[in-house]
């Protein structure tokens, strides 16, 4: 029977982060991915990397095409009605940003797992995964593998993989986190927005090289970047909206009255994707039952506005993989606390994205004390050096930390 030290299931920005830093400290893991490799390193997702996660990519040699490609951004601009405020992150904090997209990050990190000779089973699905219920003990990387993980390969034939540690790293939709939700001292913390985002991608030119965030009486719009070529912009709208809903000329009606500025008017070219992309908050606590744990999505969710979804989950393995390589030394101190120590950055994840969320979305159904309180706030925020700085230091994020182990 296969065995590994650590079974990974998703080969996601936590998945694949995880079984890297696991190996660079000599810890073999097995991931699963239910999508091709095509599908995996193809499906374009907005990126945003923190100051933190780029320090971690160079610091463990997946960071040279990141440098090379990736835009660095100094500064957004948020725009009120049509003027604009820049928030000039690196001279308020000393730190920047850089617009990288998910499928990057991914394409980079598969890349280097399998050119070290690390296994990721695409087109496999986990069918199964029990014996995680034993709890950690000091003999905790000794000999034993008590989880098994039952899957289906890529050619349908059924397989069993034993190992010590099973992360669930699939996404929000992750069916594992009940495992740990649904027991005696586990819950699930839900938020909806009542609206959502109306996204498409554009070939055109950039209208900027910096992010513009748009409020207008009319609603929101975001205006970023996915290369020289391809841009990524995005809409308030209903929750409830399809993509049926808006031709063509009624996304560029919206954009152009909500994002335009007497000095700068956006790029246009064709829209080649459509998407609604609903916004909700989520947080899973503890993130850990026995032997399985919670990374990623599959653990907490947030809405783009902060740009911390991916940031969050880099954050979650940089707490996790320490804390799995000790345990498997016999030290089991670090991999006990693992929810502990990462739940506080979470919740400030939370509070930024749904700060953000709400100052500078106008509510459907909003009244006006609603309305003008949200823009008191904002105002304050983007006048006050002291409000333009904590917005700042939000924004580029926490150092995320280099245990040693």
């Amino acid at each position: 029977m296969n065995t590994t030290e650590v079974a990974i299931i998703g080969a996601g920005p936590a998945g694949l982060t995880l079984s890297h830093l696991l190996h660079l400290q000599g810890v073999e893991s097995v991931v699963f991915e239910g999508r091709s490799r095509t599908e995996v390193e193809s499906t374009v997702r907005a990126g945003i990397l923190e100051q933190g996660t780029l320090d971690l990519m160079r610091r463990t040699g997946v960071g040279e095409r990141m440098d090379r490609e990736a835009d660095i951004d100094e500064g957004i601009d948020i725009s009120v009605a049509g003027n604009r405020t820049r928030i000039a992150l690196t001279e308020l904090t000393g730190h920047h940003v850089a617009v990288y997209p998910q499928h990057e990050y991914l394409i980079d990190f598969i890349a280097r797992r399998l050119a070290d000779g690390g296994t990721i089973l695409f087109n496999t699905t986990v069918d199964s995964v029990s014996g995680f219920e034993e709890p950690l003990a000091a003999n905790a990387g000794m000999g034993e593998y008590p989880v098994t993980v039952d899957y289906t390969d890529e050619s349908g034939n059924s397989a069993t993989l034993k190992a010590k540690y099973v992360i669930a790293a699939d996404g929000s939709a992750s069916p594992y986190r009940t495992l740990i939700s649904d027991t005696a001292g586990g819950a699930r913390h839900r938020h909806e927005y009542p609206y959502a985002w109306f996204g498409v991608l554009v070939n055109a030119p950039k209208t900027q090289k910096e992010l513009i965030y748009a409020t207008h009486p009319e609603g929101f719009a975001l205006i970023s970047t996915r290369s020289d070529s391809v841009q990524r912009y995005y809409v308030q709208c209903d929750p409830d909206d399809t993509v049926e809903m808006w031709s063509d000329d009624r996304i560029w009606d919206a954009l152009h009255t909500r994002a335009d500025t007497p000095d700068l008017t956006m790029s246009e070219g064709d829209i080649f994707d459509k998407s609604v992309l609903r916004f909700r908050s989520a947080v899973t606590e503890p993130m850990q039952l026995g032997r399985l744990f919670l990374a990623g999505d599959a653990a907490h969710t947030v809405p783009p506005t902060g740009a911390k979804g991916l940031n969050l989950a880099v954050a979650d393995v940089a707490q996790l993989a320490p804390g799995l390589v000790k345990a498997l030394r016999g030290d089991v101190s670090h991999l006990e606390s693992y929810t502990d120590l990462v739940l506080p950055r979470i919740w400030r994840g939370q509070h930024f994205s749904y700060w953000m969320s709400s100052m500078l979305h106008e509510a459907p159904n909003g009244t006006a004390f609603e309305s003008n309180r949200r823009m008191a706030e904002l105002t304050a925020v983007l006048e006050s050096e002291a409000g333009r700085r904590y917005l700042a230091e939000q924004y580029v994020g926490l150092d995320i930390p280099n245990h040693e182990v």
